[in-house]
């Protein structure tokens, strides 16, 4: 599997507001070379004047190109080299100089060489569609105990944590795409728009029409396995 097209989307100077999805971000900048791990929460990226490329991966994915738990990485942004050797880490930062894009996503491609399609995917899937977390469980022959274990190191979180935050992101897709907001929260699982409301408050620490008078200030498309790329500048 190789990482999708480039989807490069600039941000404004203030600084990104990054909502929770579910994703792991391998990221570029002029100093270095960042992890950003699975957040429960919103922040907003420090503006530092200095341009950034990152390539982002779906639910899942991110351990099999890091070599380490979601869960350790969880809410942090981390140096690359506490991850990786220190001379890997050198070489793929001096490749970066001329693509940083094109480095990046040759070496996540390295990374994930022979790996086949993971379980992950599925029980992601299964997940953004709103299925119980029993019936996930139940569908690939697990206990429920062995599905919150395996999301721990996958995701980052639990399964009914990433559940919220998939249907976060897919409320928030389909607002964004202009969809009633009473259909939005029918569409994606939540018991009513209050309760959409309440959710939104909760992930993204504002309100939902707050976010969608935000144009493109939000870092938090979900892509395919693996994913294509942010921009920040």
């Amino acid at each position: 599997m190789t990482p999708g097209p480039p989807g490069d989307r600039s941000q404004p100077d203030e600084g990104a507001l990054v909502l929770p999805d579910g994703c792991m971000d391998l990221i570029w900048h002029e100093g270095g070379l960042l992890v950003a791990g699975p957040d429960t929460r919103a922040h907003r990226t420090t503006a530092a004047g200095s341009r950034a490329i990152g390539l982002r991966f779906a639910p899942g994915v991110g351990p099999h190109v890091f070599g380490v738990r979601a869960d350790e990485l969880r809410d942090v942004r981390v140096p690359l080299e506490q991850l990786w050797p220190d001379a890997m880490v050198r070489r793929l930062f001096r490749a970066a100089g001329a693509d940083p894009l094109g480095a990046i996503s040759a070496a996540a491609r390295d990374r994930l060489d022979g790996v086949g399609q993971p379980v992950e995917t599925a029980i992601a899937a299964q997940l953004v569609r709103g299925v119980a977390v029993a019936q996930v469980a139940a569908s690939l022959g697990w206990s429920e105990r062995r599905l919150h274990r395996k999301s721990l190191s996958a995701f980052g979180y639990g399964p009914k944590t990433l559940a919220r935050v998939l249907r976060f992101d897919r409320a928030l897709g389909l607002a964004r795409a202009g969809v009633p907001l009473a259909r939005v929260a029918a569409d994606s699982g939540f018991s009513d728009q209050a309760h959409l409301a309440r959710e939104v408050r909760a992930l993204a620490g504002t309100s939902l029409t707050g976010l969608l008078g935000q144009p493109g200030r939000a870092a938090n498309s979900s892509m395919p396995w693996p994913s294509g790329s942010l921009t920040t500048a």
